[in-house]
């Protein structure tokens, strides 16, 4: 059996060595958790469509997927969108709908209390 040494891409390695930080400034579970999910094995790591984002939220909420916003849906209001990663066309779909796409890093800076976890 061959050991998990963690993710090999170095964005994110450098990703989850920030989070750890901020987790140890702020002592909030949230960054923990986010860590957790983003550390996975890239196959276990979440996808979600737009449809599902635009099922579970409502007009002006801050979202983050610990994993890859996929463009199958529409969004039918604005939010703020944090991930990992996003399709292009997934980009454009939250763009068209007034919402803002964010880094991980970038939601970090944000003074936001409620962030959800879509996924």
């Amino acid at each position: 059996m061959v050991k998990r040494t963690g993710p090999t891409n170095p964005e994110l390695r450098a990703l989850l060595k920030e989070i750890q930080e901020h987790y140890v400034k702020t002592k909030k579970p949230f960054w923990k958790r986010m860590y957790k999910e983003l550390n996975r094995p890239t196959r276990q790591r979440r996808s979600v469509n737009i449809s599902r984002i635009n099922r579970y939220t409502k007009s002006g909420e801050t979202v983050v997927v610990p994993g890859k916003v996929l463009s199958a849906g529409e969004l039918h209001h604005s939010l703020t969108v944090a991930a990992w990663q996003f399709s292009r066309q997934a980009e454009e779909k939250i763009m068209k709908a007034k919402g803002k796409v964010i880094s991980i890093p970038e939601l970090m800076k944000m003074k936001t209390r409620k962030v959800k976890i879509i996924g």
